[in-house]
């Protein structure tokens, strides 16, 4: 637990400095209000600020997302989802390792679904 915290302090810090870019979503900022933690939903709005796009539902996007239940996600996982395909994304980072086997068995998936740790160490690279 302590290692993806520091891993997703790091990935913010490299987003800070230019090096990749946050995507923000309608369904995230969504999740984030629900919080009943004040200031755990102040710390990711604030982290949701410095993305550059913000990325709105469409039908499209609640299409592949019920296409993504299939494999077992959650609505609204499969939801950012299908909106980190949408928006182009190259990774889709989670710390819900259910929500990671999932994700992983899915054919044609087009954006990479890591842990903050794995995803670390692949920008590393």
């Amino acid at each position: 637990m302590v290692l993806e915290a520091e891993a997703v302090l790091g990935l913010i810090a490299f987003c800070d400095g230019g090096q990749a870019e946050i995507l923000s979503s309608e369904a995230l900022l969504y999740e984030s209000e629900q919080s009943n933690l004040a200031i755990r939903r102040e710390h990711t709005l604030a982290i949701l600020a410095k993305a550059k796009k913000l990325i709105s539902v469409t039908e499209k996007d609640k299409k592949r997302a019920a296409e993504l239940t299939a494999s077992g996600i959650k609505p609204l996982d499969a939801l950012h989802l299908a909106l980190a395909e949408s928006g182009n994304a190259d990774y889709f980072c989670t710390c819900d390792d259910k929500l990671l086997r999932n994700a992983r068995k899915i054919k044609g998936l087009s954006v990479k679904v890591m842990n903050p740790v794995d995803l670390v160490q692949e920008i590393e690279k």
